[in-house]
């Protein structure tokens, strides 16, 4: 069975971090890491082994000072059953191998030891996506891949399971961020490390006749009344824990004791579909 090609190139998002790294512009991992410290506090539980895979660790210094800092790579440096809790902070969507990464932190976790990843999802940018797909059609008469596809929010609650985790939860929060043009918007984007590092991406620099066409495209279309242009974040996070033998679990379907209708105090009415 032949590997397919990785999606995206490591090296190239390793050299653009680097040079973000010099300028970080983190307001949104800023503010996913404070999503995730309330997430903790809503836990009754205290970790006594937690680590962090990210490529900022200065940004969890002062949320989780005691906390092993892991880079975010193809192999993550996590010893297997080492810790009870394990964030994967907004890297996951520049993984060849997503369910491997969570597999990972899985194996890395002791029982009933919990997991937090979050990363950009499918509505992520898709402003700019749309304009800048329009424009390069409009002028070359085909597209080049520019934004790296996202799953959606059920697609991506799915990979928990797929790594083995047990009570898996996933839910998203969109961020809408606006912009005095799309160049401040590209600017911020290659502050934070997250520019194009698709492998089949072109190399060359792109056109200006079609940045220029996807900047107007941008305004004429999604232009607030003030002139700004927005853009969307769209954050999934994921939650599972590390399978444990005493750990609570679902009850199966069907096996309920007691009516909805009647813990509610309320009549059942039948539903009549549409085409009925």
């Amino acid at each position: 069975m032949q590997t397919p090609p990785p999606l995206f190139d490591r090296s190239a998002l390793a050299l653009r971090r680097a040079r973000a790294a010099r300028a970080p512009e983190l307001f949104l991992q800023t503010q996913m890491a404070a999503e995730v410290q309330e997430r903790l506090t809503e836990v009754n539980r205290t970790f006594t082994a937690p680590a962090v895979v990210t490529p900022w660790p200065d940004l969890w210094r002062d949320i989780l000072p005691d906390a092993a800092v892991v880079a975010d790579a193809e192999t993550l440096d996590l010893t297997p059953g080492a810790l009870d809790l394990v964030i994967h902070g907004l890297n996951l969507h520049w993984a060849n191998d997503p369910v491997g990464q969570l597999v990972q932190c899985r194996h890395a976790l002791r029982p009933d030891g919990l997991l937090i990843a979050t990363l950009f999802g499918g509505d992520t940018l898709q402003e700019l996506r749309r304009c800048l797909a329009q424009a390069e059609t409009n002028l070359t008469g085909g597209l080049s891949p520019r934004v790296a596809p996202m799953g959606d929010l059920r697609d991506l609650g799915g990979l928990l399971r797929r790594a083995g985790l047990a009570q898996p939860v996933a839910d998203n929060a969109q961020i809408t961020v606006t912009y005095a043009s799309a160049l401040h918007l590209m600017h911020d984007l290659r502050a934070m490390g997250e520019t194009n590092v698709m492998a089949g991406r072109l190399r060359g620099a792109t056109r200006r006749a079609v940045l220029f066409e996807a900047m107007r495209l941008y305004h004429d279309t999604f232009a607030t009344p003030d002139g700004r242009i927005p853009a969307t974040f769209d954050i999934v996070t994921l939650t599972g824990w590390a399978p444990a033998p005493d750990q609570q679990q679902p009850l199966r379907p069907g096996s309920a004791q007691q009516r909805l209708a009647e813990a509610l105090g309320t009549d059942e009415a039948a539903l009549k579909r549409s085409n009925d």
